[in-house]
């Protein structure tokens, strides 16, 4: 048993039974992951959470009591270094901005394939952001919107002015590289990508990478055409 890794715990939120207990059993087939707990509701992921403590919650946002936005940043208040990964039917922008404001790490639409969501879910365990491409798209469109003068006034301001390199950095982050692809499409060591993320948390007010990414897409540093 020495040196075995120990499973992925999953928490499923979601109101409608059929869709818990069709991802329990797809979950569960899926190497390196086990299902710990279902909650029919916001209120019943927030005590579950609390008392199985999983690694990664799989979140609906539309859900009676407390919605999916509200449980996700209950959660997190309480356990930080826990990941909520959104599996919703939602890609309106405000949505997305919404429940990365609330900490999320992941945003999949109900359209996710298997692979789609052990990707997100075993992405989000390691720390990492995944977007699916309707997700990404919902972005780019809501960045597009906003105003030239606005983002004028964010590109020029000294407080949080990203330097190129930072710049391609926080583009990579945004298509959902991890440090070390980063690292390898840069030609630079894993502990430089390191140094530029912390500065690009600094200079952007960014906690997360997640949040790193809503501020790629919301001030035009994100690639259009990249749907990773």
């Amino acid at each position: 048993m020495t040196g075995t890794t120990p499973p992925i715990r999953v928490l499923i939120a979601d109101d409608q039974a059929a869709v818990r207990e069709g991802l329990a059993l797809l979950l569960d087939t899926l190497p390196g992951l086990e299902v710990v707990g279902q909650a029919e509701d916001g209120n019943a992921a927030v005590d579950l959470a609390r008392e199985l403590t999983p690694d990664v919650v799989l979140m609906d946002l539309n859900m009676p009591r407390s919605d999916g936005i509200e449980a996700t940043a209950r959660i997190l208040a309480e356990r930080p270094a826990a990941r909520v990964v959104v599996l919703t039917t939602y890609e309106d922008d405000t949505s997305i901005i919404r429940a990365l404001q609330a900490g999320a790490l992941g945003y999949l639409t109900k359209a996710a394939t298997r692979a789609d969501i052990e990707r997100a879910v075993k992405a989000a365990a390691a720390g990492q952001s995944i977007l699916d491409p309707a997700a990404q798209r919902t972005l780019l469109a809501a960045a597009a919107g906003a105003t030239a003068t606005t983002a004028a006034a964010d590109k020029d301001s000294s407080a949080d002015d990203l330097t190129a390199r930072e710049a391609d950095v926080l583009r990579l982050i945004a298509e959902g590289h991890s440090n070390r692809e980063i690292a390898r499409l840069l030609f630079v060591s894993e502990a430089t990508v390191k140094t530029h993320i912390n500065r690009i948390f600094t200079k952007t007010g960014s906690r997360d990478r997640a949040q790193a990414i809503r501020y790629a897409y919301t001030h035009g540093y994100a690639d259009p055409g990249a749907t990773s």
